[in-house]
């Protein structure tokens, strides 16, 4: 009888996976010495300030602060002007030349980190809070594709002082159950259509924190019907919604 050809099995040498695992070791090591080097300097760099810093940033402030309560002032918001009552708002930017009143209105609309959106009743209320800070947000109508996208791919609820990932229908029917709310689809048509219980379902979700696309935004302060990125841009915000989720 002939006998079958055994197929022999690859191997690696043993000393040759430990070489390979010691050189994998030092790399992560190298790598988090790196940076730990360069965060180092990052905080030398940030706790050194020249007084002519201080007095820039100061000023910075303060002129954030007039240019709010001019834009106020200047401009009128109405609801009845906009074409869909819900909005989906993003943070673009906002960090040193922000004055402290800006950052409370922003963490109002819950809105604390740059790329994070949330969405939005229109009302007289959060329109003159979204002109007080329109700078450093930009908001618009999403439609029914970005709202789905968003909820099933980025969305997290709060359940007992806990962050959850939307994965399980059953958190959705044990906090949003008794508003006739037992899955993501549900919560989907509510938020899209403004139901009678979008506070709560809004409430629940927490803001969505976007990506960074490869090539970084380039923000300008100007409105976006000027050329620039901030503002109202009404159906385009859809088109940015699918650049950074």
């Amino acid at each position: 009888m002939a006998e079958e050809e055994q197929t022999q099995l690859n191997y690696v040498v043993e000393t040759v996976l430990k070489k390979r695992k010691q050189k994998e070791d030092w790399a992560i090591k190298r790598r988090e010495r790196r940076d730990s080097r360069r965060k180092r300097k990052e905080d030398f760099k940030s706790a050194i300030k020249r007084p002519e810093q201080f007095v820039k940033e100061y000023r910075d402030k303060e002129l954030d602060f007039v240019r709010m309560r001019n834009r106020v002032k200047l401009r009128k918001v109405s609801v009845d002007a906009l074409k869909s009552k819900l909005l989906f708002v993003i943070r673009l930017r906002g960090k040193r030349d922000m004055h402290p009143k800006t950052k409370q209105i922003l963490n109002k609309l819950r809105l604390p980190h740059i790329l994070s959106g949330v969405f939005l009743k229109a009302s007289e209320l959060n329109l003159k809070m979204l002109l007080m800070v329109e700078p450093y947000v930009t908001y618009g109508y999403p439609n029914l594709k970005s709202v789905k996208e968003l909820i099933y791919r980025k969305g997290c609820g709060k359940v007992e002082k806990e962050i959850v990932p939307l994965t399980n229908n059953e958190v959705i029917e044990q906090t949003l159950g008794q508003y006739g709310m037992i899955c993501v689809e549900d919560m989907v048509h509510e938020i899209a259509n403004l139901g009678p219980h979008f506070g709560e379902a809004n409430h629940f979700l927490q803001p969505f924190k976007l990506k960074c696309p490869e090539r970084r935004l380039s923000v300008s302060k100007r409105p976006f019907k000027d050329g620039g990125d901030t503002g109202n841009r009404e159906e385009h915000i859809n088109e940015l919604i699918s650049k950074l989720n």
